[in-house]
């Protein structure tokens, strides 16, 4: 970021979208659990579906809402740079940042804060739907990378990505997967 005067407060979506991305970690991570499926739900089996449908209110609020995404080095379509990716344990993360704020934390954490960071806005369904089966290797969205649990994860599983992008996909077809 170069000499700017002070950065615009953020737009009531993307107040909303990062007040939504401030659930408890439990709630992020409800994707993760499986629950038993059974007449009389245990008190745990309400928890998770809570968890869950926490999880897909924030999905939905993700894919309706337009984020930054950083360009990187590398050319993207059309010899365009393309965006800003780290890897991680062989899939890759697209970085997205829910307003300029966000994106100059990430920048200050990085040590680049004196850089320009050319950006895009993008709507979230669009880095889900078209960006990530784009990459052609398993790839999922981090939004708001440097503000540790405030932060979110979208990996490139069924249920948030297309199918034929999901890494559990086989998983899925077989009905193995939740």
């Amino acid at each position: 970021m170069t000499d700017r005067p002070a950065m615009p407060a953020p737009s009531e979506s993307s107040q909303k979208h990062r007040e939504a991305t401030r659930q408890p970690a439990e709630i992020r991570s409800a994707e993760e659990s499986d629950p038993a499926q059974s007449a009389n739900p245990a008190p745990e089996d309400s928890v998770v579906a809570g968890r869950r449908r926490a999880f897909a209110e924030l999905l939905g609020e993700f894919r309706r809402t337009a984020v930054l995404v950083p360009l990187g080095e590398g050319p993207g379509p059309d010899d365009e740079p393309g965006f800003l990716t780290v890897d991680l344990n062989g899939i890759r993360f697209i970085l997205a940042f829910s307003d300029e704020q966000a994106l100059a934390r990430y920048a200050q954490a990085r040590g680049e804060y004196a850089r320009e960071w050319a950006y895009r806005t993008v709507l979230g369904a669009r880095l889900l739907d078209v960006a990530v089966p784009a990459a052609g290797v398993p790839c999922g969205v981090a939004l708001d990378c440097a503000d540790g649990p405030d932060g979110m994860v979208f990996p490139p599983v069924v249920g948030i990505v297309p199918e034929h992008a999901a890494v559990d996909r086989d998983l899925h077809e077989k009905g193995e997967a939740a």
